[in-house]
Order: structure tokens, then sequence, then C-alpha cells
């Protein structure tokens, strides 16, 4: 994952200049854009949403080459196992446009009709795909696509209430987003997860969602000296990759303060969405006040002698699944989750006087995810885990140097190696979140969240408690 401040954002001429380039000197065409944006776009769900969960795909496509994108992310979605459905009202019947209807027909891949859409779109898909505007759109949309977008905002607002949801993922820039100031009029869209197209756009800034991909694998050097872009290097053989280390958050919010207890049924997702946005907004605002490594926290665990240790790690990645770190199975932590598969986590963030603290189960996460994150690190960082041999003894620190220098050589013409079988990563599927937010009067809010059984129903319960008073300036 790169950082957002590593990485250049283009406004609208800009962009307008770097598809000149490309579609002119350059010698793309415009189906070959078409196909490298819809892969990347295929390519970027098929890493966050399992075609086994998230089954059913609705790719709603605007006339212009955003829509083509779209109905080429839907073909590689057939072919990567999903079921897509197609809305495509002002079909756009040039070339390449229609040979790519042609091609999703024969595939059988329904094309739905406004009219013919359920009242409520997450009733029939798990995923909706916003293809419709793209950078070069500007004014307000027009029918049918102006009511198009009401209706995903309103899935958001399915989201929000805690009812079940599509999730939703948006080409380029969210439908109706002026393409540098973002969202003006603050009703549009607010997608899960953002493609970002060549370069990213001045708009995704603003971008607060879970998940932001980049796709331009292509782009020729040439773009990048002429327009002095900073984009981040690809994992493997992968057409996308992933920007930023946690989502941005709007500053203005405000923190969420619940004022009574409240019951939210478990359904399949072991993180309901309150705690999940909560703890990314929280992570967000640390970020902002200038926390350095806000992701870093305590793991706690206990072996078989119940006897806790904790120490320092970095936080991977955190969804609706859990929270993701990565390790040495051989190392103490490791022994003592294999005996005792429970933990807990502490985050605290002291410029914001805001703390969280995670427990719930342990469990190893599959060797198909630890290969992708290892994948996605540069060679110094693969390198490390197979010098470290930790919780060893060792007679030396300038043995690990001399090991280290040894396999930079070894391994110095290659861009990839091999994950040891000794390293990988661990999620922490929590049961239980303490949000403790500290107050100049010194009268301390903590909300608890914590799964419990009623009615023979696993339910997540939050109680607002009594408000604690300090026994002293830093007392937790």
């Amino acid at each position: 994952m790169k950082s957002t401040e590593d990485i250049s954002y283009v406004n609208q001429q800009e962009a307008i200049e770097i598809d000149q380039m490309l579609m002119g000197p350059l010698g793309f065409t415009v189906d070959q854009l078409m196909e490298l944006a819809g892969l990347t776009v295929a390519s970027a769900i098929g890493e966050v949403y399992s075609s086994s969960e998230y089954t059913r795909v609705l790719v709603i496509c605007g006339p212009g080459n955003n829509g083509g994108d779209g109905l080429v992310a839907a073909r590689h979605l057939h072919h990567f196992g999903y079921k897509p459905s197609i809305c495509y009202p002002k079909r756009n019947t040039e070339p390449p446009f229609a040979g790519l209807v042609t091609q999703l027909e024969s595939l059988s891949v329904p094309f739905l009709p406004v009219e013919d859409l359920p009242v409520q779109l997450s009733s029939d898909f798990e995923i909706i795909v916003d293809a419709i505007f793209g950078f070069s759109f500007h004014g307000n949309p027009r029918p049918p696509f102006d009511s198009l977008i009401r209706r995903l905002v309103s899935i958001q607002n399915q989201q929000r209430t805690h009812e079940k949801a599509a999730v939703i993922i948006s080409v380029d820039i969210p439908s109706g987003w002026h393409v540098v100031e973002g969202d003006i009029c603050g009703e549009g869209i607010e997608p899960d997860m953002l493609v970002s197209l060549t370069a990213p756009k001045l708009c995704a800034k603003m971008f607060c969602g879970l998940h932001h991909f980049l796709g331009g694998r292509f782009v020729p050097q040439s773009i990048i000296d002429k327009f002095k872009l900073k984009l981040p290097p690809y994992p493997g053989t992968s057409m996308c990759v992933r920007i930023g280390n946690f989502p941005e958050t709007n500053s203005s919010a405000q923190k969420g303060i619940f004022t009574a207890s409240v019951n939210l049924e478990v359904e399949e997702n072991p993180i309901d969405q309150v705690e999940l946005y909560k703890f990314q907004k929280w992570l967000g605002d640390a970020s902002e006040a200038g926390v350095k490594e806000p992701h870093y926290m305590v793991l706690s665990t206990a072996g078989k002698d119940a006897k806790p240790s904790s120490r320092m790690v970095s936080l991977e990645g955190v969804n609706k699944d859990g929270f993701v770190w990565h390790t040495n199975y051989r190392s103490r932590k490791a022994r003592e989750i294999s005996e005792n598969p429970h933990a807990s986590l502490l985050f605290y963030w002291g410029p914001i006087k805001c703390q969280v603290r995670v427990e719930g189960f342990v469990e190893q996460v599959s060797d198909e995810e630890s290969e992708r994150y290892f994948s996605s690190l540069p060679l110094d960082i693969q390198i490390r885990p197979i010098v470290s041999k930790q919780s060893t003894l060792i007679h030396g620190r300038e043995i690990l140097h001399h090991q280290y220098k040894e396999f930079e050589e070894k391994y110095h013409d290659r861009t990839s190696i091999a994950r040891p079988k000794h390293w990988g990563g661990y999620r922490l599927i929590p049961e239980f979140f303490e949000f403790w937010q500290g107050e100049e009067s010194q009268v301390h809010l903590k909300f608890r969240y914590c799964v419990e059984e009623i009615d023979g129903r696993r339910v997540w319960t939050i109680h607002r408690l009594v408000p604690q008073l300090a026994e002293s300036a830093s007392s937790l």
C-alpha cells in the first residue's frame, strides 16, 4: 500500500491532455484503454470482494467511455465467477461499444432496463458498479442517471441504519462529483471502493471509503516525465495497486456519540458497520493530527500458562472480517496464539485523546492472502522475515546485519522472492470493542460494543458507560 502523500493527483485538464497523448502520438486506441480500465476494475473487485460472498453484480453504465469501462469490467467479472447484470439506458451504438454489448450478450449476461430494476437494489445485488460518468463530465446529471444516482445514495442510507446493503464501487470518479472539488453539494455517492484510472483525479483526495485502488500500469514514461507524475509500483503481475494505508476521513464530520444502548443483529459479517466506521474515523483523525504511525497497536496474548505478554505490531489491514497483521509463525506470540487463540489489541492516539480496545478470536489468514500481501512488499522488506528468527537467542546484532547483506546480494537482481512458509498473517475477529474519548474536564467517555446472545440470536450490544472520572491527568 502506498501513502497518498507520495502520489500525484491530476486535474480535469491534465486528465484530458494525458488521454490525448495516449490516443495520439503514443498510439493507444480507445478500445485498448477501455480494456485495460475494465480489467483493472474487475481485478480490484476480486482483491476485496470474494465471488462466493458477493456473487450478484449490477454494473450501471453511462453513455461515454466510463460506461465502456463498465462493460469490459462486467465481461471480466463474468469470467472471474461473478454473476453480472448490466443497466445501460443510453446505449452508444458506435464501435467499440456495440462490440462490447455483443460480447456480453453472447455470454448471456442480462441487460436490464431501468424500469425493471428492483425498488431496493440491495435485495438483488451484493455489488453495484458505478460506471456512469467519468472525469470529462460536468453539469447536472440528466434522466435517467439522476434518479439512478439518487438510488445509489439511498443504499448508503441503508448502511447507516444497519440494514443489509450492497457495496458500491465507482470507476475513476464517483458519478456526479466535480473532478476537482468532489461532492460539492454533500449529497452525492460515497462509494465503498474507488478505482482510479491512469492517475488519481484531485477529487479522490475527498474519498472516504475503505478501498482505493489505482490502475495505470500501462502509463508510458514519457507521460510520467511530462506531467511530473509520482505513481506507485505495482505488485507482481497485478493490474491494480492499493493506494493509501487507510481511508481518508472528512475532518468536518462529527465523532459518533451514542446516548443509549442499542442492539444490532449480527448477520454474516463479524464486525458491524458502526464499529468499523467509528474505528476508521478515529484512525483517520489520528493521522490528520500528525500522530506518527497511528496504525501501530499493542497486541496482547497469553499461552496455556495464562501469563500475558504484549508487544507493538503494525496493523496491515482492517475490514468487515477483522484486524490483520503479519509476523513470524515461530515467534512467542504465534506460539501463545496456537495455545490460546484469543487476543486483545490496543490503539492509543494521545494528540486526539482517543483510545480503542479490541478483543476477539484469532485465526491465521489463508496462504493466498499472505502471498498477496508478501508479494506487494518491496524486496528489502521481503528479505527481513528470512533473516529474522524472532524470539530466538542471538550473540550480536552484527550477525543479523551480515546475514541481511548476504541475502541482499543474493537477490539483488530480483524484484520479488518467495514468501517463507514460517511467515504470514493473523486476523483478529472482534467480539468486543471499547472506545475511550478524553475530555478536557477529565470526565471521560467510554462506549462499549460486544457480541451477546439474546433470544437465541447473536447481536452487537452498544452501551454508553457511566462517565469515568480521571484519577490523574493521564488516567484512561
